[in-house]
């Protein structure tokens, strides 16, 4: 459907097939999608739950009404609750130490035992600062008087086809928590939704690398300036993250893939660094790092 909209005559509008797509996939999101408010206080209790909270109000008003054998009910029912919330909560600590492999879990349980909580560093006021890092971060590109050239492939140049399997494979292994990138379209949605998004995203892929264009919407970035210490002084200070669609991540992952099969094993033997399933031993008599 998105394709034959975006097709004139024999030709794909590979632009407008992407956003038309990402746009509906944005749709649904929202549309399924339920948002909840949620009012947290400094002193407030970890094990606190919403029926606790419930259960408080019913003991106030039970208690300005002054009737008593209501307030003895509420104060019953209120003492319960808390036990099952302690209880439950306990056990939800425990858990994050029953995995020993698991050391993410188990840093989540320890800063919840030390109720540790990361201080975000002050943003800066000036309202002046987002286009000040847009010109510091593109300073190279506004040097660059070189227009970009499209290299024509030869003529018997073969295309990377990707199949449906590849793409069905690399979207169920999208990581679990990845940040969205300008398209908000989140890794639970094309983790769980992958069987549907495959066949159309299988097309567009080979769409992009038959024609040798990406899509403008997957090219999109967000940039999070992220303080490198407590007091910035200059704008160097800030480390640019870039925030990209996971969509585009996958695709990059399908190409690189292929990029890899088609090197020839130039790495050195002891190379070890940035090589998969390559671990490290040092050698005896070797001086520890720094040393």
């Amino acid at each position: 459907m998105f394709r034959e909209a975006a097709t004139y005559s024999t030709t794909t509008d590979l632009e407008g097939y992407t956003s038309s797509m990402t746009s509906y996939i944005g749709k649904c999101i929202d549309d399924v999608t339920v948002s909840k408010t949620i009012t947290t206080r400094p002193n407030q209790k970890p094990w606190m739950t919403a029926e606790v909270c419930a259960l408080l109000k019913a003991r106030d008003s039970a208690f300005k009404a002054g009737d008593k054998a209501a307030l003895r009910k509420a104060r019953a029912k209120l003492s319960r609750a808390i036990r099952e919330a302690k209880h439950a909560h306990g056990q939800s600590i425990h858990s994050h130490f029953r995995d020993s492999g698991d050391t993410r879990r188990m840093w989540q349980g320890i800063q919840a035992i030390t109720n540790y909580r990361t201080t975000p560093p002050a943003c800066d006021s000036d309202a002046s600062l987002p286009d000040a890092l847009n010109h510091f971060y593109t300073r190279f590109e506004t040097q660059n008087g070189v227009a970009a050239r499209k290299t024509t492939p030869p003529s018997d140049d073969q295309v990377l086809c990707l199949t449906a399997t590849k793409v069905r494979k690399t979207l169920r292994r999208v990581y679990p928590r990845k940040a969205t990138g300008p398209d908000n379209i989140p890794d639970t949605v094309l983790r769980e939704c992958a069987d549907q998004l495959t066949d159309v995203f299988t097309d567009i892929f080979n769409i992009s690398l038959s024609s040798a264009t990406v899509p403008t919407c997957l090219k999109a970035t967000t940039i999070i300036p992220v303080p490198k210490k407590s007091s910035v002084s200059c704008l160097n200070d800030y480390r640019p993250i870039a925030l990209t669609p996971i969509i585009m991540k996958c695709f990059e992952r399908l190409v690189m893939r292929h990029i890899k099969t088609l090197l020839p094993p130039s790495l050195d033997p002891l190379q070890f660094a940035y090589c998969p399933n390559h671990i490290h031993h040092p050698s005896p008599g070797a001086h520890p790092p720094g040393q």
